[in-house]
């Protein structure tokens, strides 16, 4: 475990976090991302990350977001095949904007350590689910305490390559 990840995972449970982390986060990691060609995205320091480009559920204009992702390899074991998204929204009420954008068009793109990736994103349900939200809570124990907190079964998604 990376020095400080104890640390981080105590801080990103609490509610104080859902209330300011969004307002900062997203931002400070397109900004880093844009400045970078795509090369860094700051929070993946902690924990890898994508930026999700899918087309708005009601506009229909690309929306870029920088998102915590759970990286999936392969059968063959080499490689990342997919990557599961989690909609937490930071523990806070409502499911984020993207896991509608997602449902609506689930065809989309992902910037992966600085590789363009076309994808198709698929809602988890049922056994699936359980199972990725098991692996998802061993991945990032702090999950635990968003869906504590929120009434809603928070999203999970897919993402394979296409």
């Amino acid at each position: 475990m990376p020095p400080g990840l104890r640390l981080v995972q105590k801080m990103s449970s609490t509610r104080t976090f859902a209330r300011i982390a969004p307002h900062f986060i997203p931002a400070m990691d397109r900004t880093v991302h844009r400045l970078t060609r795509g090369k860094v995205l700051l929070s993946a320091r902690m924990l890898p990350g994508v930026i999700l480009t899918v087309r708005g559920a009601k506009s229909g204009v690309p929306r870029r977001t920088p998102l915590a992702c759970m990286p999936e390899k392969g059968p063959d074991g080499a490689g990342t095949d997919s990557w599961l998204l989690i909609g937490s929204n930071f523990g806070r009420p409502g499911h984020p904007a993207w896991t509608a954008n997602l449902r609506a068009n689930p065809d989309a793109d992902i910037s992966w350590q600085g590789t363009d990736i076309r994808v198709r994103a698929r809602l988890l349900t049922g056994e699936e689910r359980a199972a990725a939200w098991e692996a998802a809570l061993k991945f990032w124990p702090p999950y635990a305490a968003y869906q504590a907190r929120v009434e809603r079964e928070i999203r999970l998604f897919r993402l394979e390559r296409r």
